[in-house]
Formats: structure tokens, sequence, C-alpha cells
């Protein structure tokens, strides 16, 4: 997400470019869609390293391949590297890697979005030592032209090659196969360009979902060196409400969700999947450990992870943690559950 003062855009629209939603005075009207189910946060991770600044970006949680009842989390400063987080939220590694955006995990891999050359893309891959823990290094893949923005695998079986989703901020989304020992190489097998800027995504099986900021939600299936897309949900300032941002899934009872942060109020909203038919919204209030907003990555898993999460985990970037810097929030999949009904 880049965040343009609003004095500043009401500035163009003085010069001639129309531009809906200035009030006087500079000020720009809020706008909120349906109104959503209250949750609260359970937990929150320690600050990102980076203060002052729109740094803290994608979460990502790594489940123990021996015990699928202990995860941790992983997720980017976006200016710095990454952190790897326990579920209480006390962070127990951290790298250095520079300006690395979105992050996903396949097994013990850690694949990162690098928008440290910003002309030609990049995908930084880690592996977890969880044990120690630590994050080891083992190169960049190459991911041709533009600035790599959003990033997601493929969810596989242990050892299957991993597949990757690179968005490049125009739009372009390129998915391919990541080789992982030696150097790291990503091989391009279909490519695809949405419209306008776009990062969030997240593949249901063969079918990828990404986040367009400004228009909504895309369903792309391969065809080809292609893909065939629909827009099955378009921001329309009820169940989404511009920025489009971070994109998640999750099993509950037999059904599978979409989750996508609806950016612009400071919500959530919830589909049916494969229909995507809606189910609702809700929000991340003011309680123990604070409110969520201006979210951009998310992150759900089903599971029970101990007392503290007996049915699976949300998880959302916090962009105003004042008076500290940006992190992570934590709710129980089954409060959110509960309030929508599901």
């Amino acid at each position: 997400m880049i965040r343009i003062g609003t004095s500043r855009l009401c500035g163009i629209a003085a010069l001639g470019l129309a531009l809906a939603g200035c009030a006087a005075g500079g000020a720009k009207p809020a706008i909120s869609g349906l109104p959503p189910v209250q949750v609260a946060a359970n937990g929150e991770t320690a600050p990102v390293g980076t203060g002052k600044a729109d740094a803290a970006d994608d979460p990502a949680i790594w489940i123990d391949p021996a015990n699928p009842n202990r995860a941790l989390i992983v997720a980017t400063d976006k200016k710095a590297g990454l952190h790897v987080y326990d579920l209480t939220g006390k962070g127990i590694a951290f790298t250095q890697a520079g300006r690395v955006n979105n992050v996903d995990v396949a097994g013990n891999i850690i694949v990162a979005s690098d928008r440290n050359d910003g002309v030609n893309a990049h995908l930084a891959l880690f592996r977890l030592d969880a044990d120690t823990p630590a994050i080891v290094s083992l190169g960049r893949a190459a991911a041709g032209a533009g600035e790599a923005y959003g990033l997601c695998l493929k969810k596989t079986a242990p050892g299957a090659p991993i597949t990757a989703a690179l968005i490049v901020k125009d739009g372009t989304v390129r998915v391919g196969t990541l080789t992982v020992e030696g150097t790291p190489t990503f091989a391009v097998q279909w490519e695809y360009k949405i419209p306008t800027q776009s990062e969030g995504c997240v593949f249901d099986g063969d079918t990828l979902y990404v986040g367009e900021e400004d228009a909504g939600i895309w369903q792309l299936v391969q065809s080809g060196t292609t893909a065939t897309a629909r827009l099955v949900a378009p921001v329309d300032n009820q169940r989404l409400v511009a920025d489009v941002e971070g994109l998640a899934t999750i099993d509950h009872k037999g059904q599978r969700y979409l989750l996508a942060s609806s950016q612009g109020d400071n919500a959530y909203a919830v589909f049916k999947l494969p229909s995507m038919d809606y189910v609702g919204r809700f929000a991340v209030a003011a309680g123990t450990f604070g409110a969520t907003s201006e979210t951009d990555g998310i992150e759900a898993v089903a599971g029970n992870f101990g007392p503290a999460y007996p049915d699976g985990i949300f998880l959302a970037q916090d962009g105003d943690n004042a008076p500290k810097a940006q992190n992570f929030k934590l709710v129980r999949w089954d409060q959110i559950a509960a309030a929508l009904g599901l």
C-alpha cells in the first residue's frame, strides 16, 4: 500500500483533475461498508524493528511438520527483514533482508517478495531452523522485470515442488515453480496482467485469488501460458472498501472460506469458496491488545494450537500500533466464526 496525504490529493484535484470525495477544508469523508461484527484480539506480536514508519506488512504461519499443534509466525518488516515470533507474540528470531514485502512458507522454506531491486523482481528464499530458532538465507531467484510486491505459495504435499505466485506492483501475475537446491530459480509457467496495482494473493487448490487494490478480488485459473480471469468480488463500498489488501483462506466445519482485508474501513470480508457467496464482515475492535486498522497482510489457519487458540488463528497486520511500531494481532478463529454465525 502507498499512503498519499488527502491534502495532496485535493490539491491535485484543484489543478483540474476530477477527484470525488474531497470535502471543504481538505478532509476526505470516510467510507464505511456494511457494519462488521466486532471481535477482540487475543494476542499481539512484539513491534517490528522499524519504528515511526509503515513497516510491518505481511505474516505467514509455520506449522511444525512433526507436531501440527505447534506453530510460529513469520512476518516482514518491509524496510529491514524477517521476524519470527512464537504464539505469545515474543520475537525469537530476525534476519536482515532489506526490503522484503510479502511472505509465505512451505514446509521449512520461507519465501518473500524481494523489492531491493525496484527494476528487476526477485524472490528471496530462506530456511527456517525452528529449533534454534534461526532464519538461514538460501539466496534469491530472479523473477522477471518489475518491482516484486505480492507473494503467495500453493499448498502442496511435503517434498513436492514449490509453486509460487509473484505479483509485480503493476498488476502482472507470474506463477511458476521454485527450485530451492543450489542457486534458487523461478521458472514461470503462466502469466496474467491485472489492470492496476495488486498485491494480496492466495491459492485455493489450482485457483489463484488476487486483490486489485482499487477494484476488488480476481479469480485466476491457468489456461495455457496465461489465465482465465474473473472479477469475483468488486469494491462496492459495502463488502469491500478500497484498498483491497491481504487475502487468506481457512477451513471451518467442512466449508472453506476466503478472507480479505477491506483496508479502507478497517474490516475483513468473508466469502464461501468456491462460490464466492458473501458471508459477512468482522472488525478487530479495541480491547486488551487494541484494535487493528489499515491492515495490509493477513493469514488464517485452522487447527488446535493449545488453550489460547484451540480452533485456529486469524492474524492481521496492524497499521497503527502507536505509540509503538506496527505489529501483528492474533485472534482466535472460533471467536470470529461464532460472531459470524458460521
